[in-house]
């Protein structure tokens, strides 16, 4: 169980196990019963039908079952990840009156479903951040991102909460995050525009202009590869 407490690990030496009592942090299982799955599944066939969906075919006899399914696994991210919850001393010379110097992760893939259409919406997202006294592993940034991108989300919430989430975790010095994100829900209907919505966000340090354009230069230089 996760607890508030910040204990450091007997072995390896070098891992520090995080906080993990913020709700945001927080493993919660989603516990959905077999009688209910059949239900939701019937209303999804009936939805379906509705909409042109022949139900009886060998291609889609299953089609609400598979669609639940996915449905499901597409926003896992409310469940919480539990190897988030470590971290590493940092590297770094002086610890936190180190001089500043950029971590940069991406560009990391994700999925995700607007909350306003439940249409996905997908793109890459760059994070950079100055490491305090703990760095994390590279990894367990893809995972930030997609403890938030596997929900129903906006693009601007999701930059909100990898942001302030990798501040609460290792408490860095600054945080930037880049999203750029193609959204089918002005593809497939409405306007159906075909462009593509770009963020940012910034913490700490990154107030300083000469940071966030060194930020922005490494990931223009990382999407023209």
């Amino acid at each position: 169980m996760l607890t508030d407490d910040v204990a450091v690990a007997a072995e390896p030496e070098n891992v520090v196990e995080l906080r993990g009592g913020k709700p945001v942090l927080s493993l919660a299982p989603r516990e959905i019963a077999p009688e209910d799955w059949r239900r939701y599944e019937a209303y999804i066939e009936e939805i379906l039908t509705v909409l042109g969906l022949p139900p009886e075919t060998p291609g889609t006899r299953e089609t609400p079952q598979r669609f639940l399914r996915a449905l499901s696994e597409a926003t896992a991210g409310y469940e919480g990840d539990p190897k988030l919850m470590t971290a590493f001393p940092s590297e770094a010379a002086g610890g936190r009156e180190a001089p500043l110097g950029q971590i940069i992760e991406g560009p990391i893939a994700f999925n995700a479903l607007c909350e306003h259409h439940a249409l996905p919406f997908h793109g890459h997202v760059h994070i950079g951040y100055i490491a305090g006294d703990q760095i994390i592993g590279i990894s367990k940034l893809t995972r930030l991102v997609r403890l938030f991108a596997r929900r129903f989300t906006v693009q601007e919430r999701l930059g909100e909460q990898i942001a302030d989430t990798l501040l609460d975790l290792i408490e860095p010095r600054g945080v930037a995050v880049h999203i750029e994100a193609s959204h089918l829900c002005t593809q497939m209907r409405g306007v159906e525009e075909h462009s593509r919505t770009t963020t940012t966000f910034w913490r700490g340090a990154f107030r300083e202009a000469e940071l966030r354009r060194e930020f922005l230069a490494e990931v223009h230089r990382r999407d023209a590869r």
